[in-house]
């Protein structure tokens, strides 16, 4: 009963984390499938513990601070990311960009390192948010160096974002195949249109693929007729063997 109630608790919070920010006791009930006297009693002790928090206008749910905190304990104690900070800043600086550092996580790429393009135009942090593997330079730069993970994602659907989204599994492949010989990846406009990035795997102490760095920004910043800018390229790769280097890795 105990396990039930932990789980159902996940769920609540997982709910509370996708979609609309703030939701119901009816909301979730429905959502869900659990009775309402169910989903309000979890509530109520996730909300003893910080875990949500109920907005007095409306009475709905949302996220609380406490997990804010886990989160920012998880962050610290990371090493990938703790190993990443220097660099990352560095990266930013040198090429003008936007740098993400991301990891592996249910099937996608969680950023776990974000800093700014160093201007001042307004921009929005997205550590925390979940990068599809199969439209991101990120994701293909660790998807190719997963071989499992890239049968799993081979074989399932690959949702098409943009128009040039690679839904096919010949194109995935191919692709995937370059990075392998490349030592990098690439995208433009796979996953938001205008909008492109290159990044390069990162390998820790066992020379595996544990993370990966790269730049994001407009196409006409990063691409030149369609392919990434040489000078850019080699930057994302010195950055990512600059960190496998220090995480004790020897590839590359």
């Amino acid at each position: 009963m105990a396990i039930q109630s932990i789980e159902r608790a996940a769920a609540i919070l997982q709910a509370l984390g996708s979609g609309p920010r703030r939701l119901g006791v009816s909301e979730l009930s429905e959502r869900l499938g659990l009775a309402k006297g169910t989903v309000h009693g979890l509530l109520k002790a996730l909300q003893q513990e910080r875990f949500v928090e109920q907005e007095a206008e409306s009475g709905k749910y949302q996220l609380g601070a406490a997990l804010l905190q886990l989160g920012n304990i998880y962050l610290d104690d990371n090493e990938l990311r703790g190993r990443s900070l220097a660099w990352a800043d560095n990266l930013a600086l040198r090429t003008g960009e936007a740098v993400r550092v991301g990891s592996l996580h249910d099937n996608g790429v969680l950023v776990i390192h974000h800093v700014f393009r160093p201007d001042n135009t307004l921009q929005i942090l997205e550590v925390g948010a979940q990068l599809p593997l199969h439209a991101t330079a990120l994701g293909k730069a660790l998807l190719a160096h997963k071989p499992d993970l890239e049968a799993a994602v081979l074989a399932g659907p690959l949702p098409r974002l943009t128009r040039a989204t690679l839904t096919t599994r010949a194109g995935l492949e191919r692709a995937l195949e370059a990075v392998r010989k490349q030592a990098y990846a690439m995208e433009c406009e796979e996953a938001i249109i205008g909008e492109a990035s290159i990044a390069a795997p990162i390998f820790d102490r066992r020379n595996e693929a544990t993370g990966a760095i790269g730049i994001a920004g407009a196409v006409e910043r990063l691409f030149v007729k369609r392919e990434p800018r040489p000078d850019l390229v080699v930057q994302v790769r010195e950055a990512a063997r600059a960190i496998t280097r220090d995480l004790g890795g020897a590839r590359f």
